[in-house]
This record gives structure tokens, C-alpha cells and sequence, in this order.
């Protein structure tokens, strides 16, 4: 025979109510959301990509074509004549 389940807002006898101080829903929510770097990808995207290595590759290499491209534009226009 099943043992019988208690009610969902009852606590079980060796619980008592005043062991609890007041409970907050959400106490710790912003300290996680700050903290979370959870991406969810569109179903495309991850088509492409195999596994969070190969994510991570594609835009290691973003990084660096954009950083290449920032770098030269702000190099001085006579700088890049003398180069030719």
C-alpha cells in the first residue's frame, strides 16, 4: 500500500514553522542575473555550430578582425601613405 502524500502547504512533523524566518521570493535574483553569462542561441546558429569551442573560436576571430579594423582606421592618414 502507498503511503499517503501530505498536503503541498503542510510541513512534515519534524519541521516546525518558527525554524524559518520569513521567506523572500526572489532574494537572490538580481546577485544571479548580474552574475550569469548564459547566451541562448538562435536554433540557425546553432546548426553551425558544433559545441561552445567552435562558438567560442568564431568569435575569438571576430574579435580580432575587429580589432585589426579599428586599429587601422585610426591610424593617421599620412601614416598609411608613407606605407605605400
Amino acid at each position: 500500500m502507498k503511503k499517503a502524500k501530505p498536503a503541498a502547504d503542510e510541513l512534515r512533523v519534524e519541521y516546525k514553522r518558527s525554524d524559518f524566518r520569513r521567506l523572500e521570493r526572489g532574494k537572490y535574483y538580481k546577485r544571479v542575473k548580474a552574475s550569469s553569462n548564459v547566451v541562448v542561441l538562435d536554433p540557425e546558429v546553432v546548426a553551425v555550430f558544433p559545441n561552445s569551442a567552435a562558438v567560442n573560436r568564431a568569435l575569438h576571430s571576430l574579435v580580432e578582425v575587429a580589432e585589426a579594423l579599428t586599429s587601422a582606421s585610426s591610424q593617421p592618414a599620412s601614416a598609411e601613405r608613407s606605407d605605400r
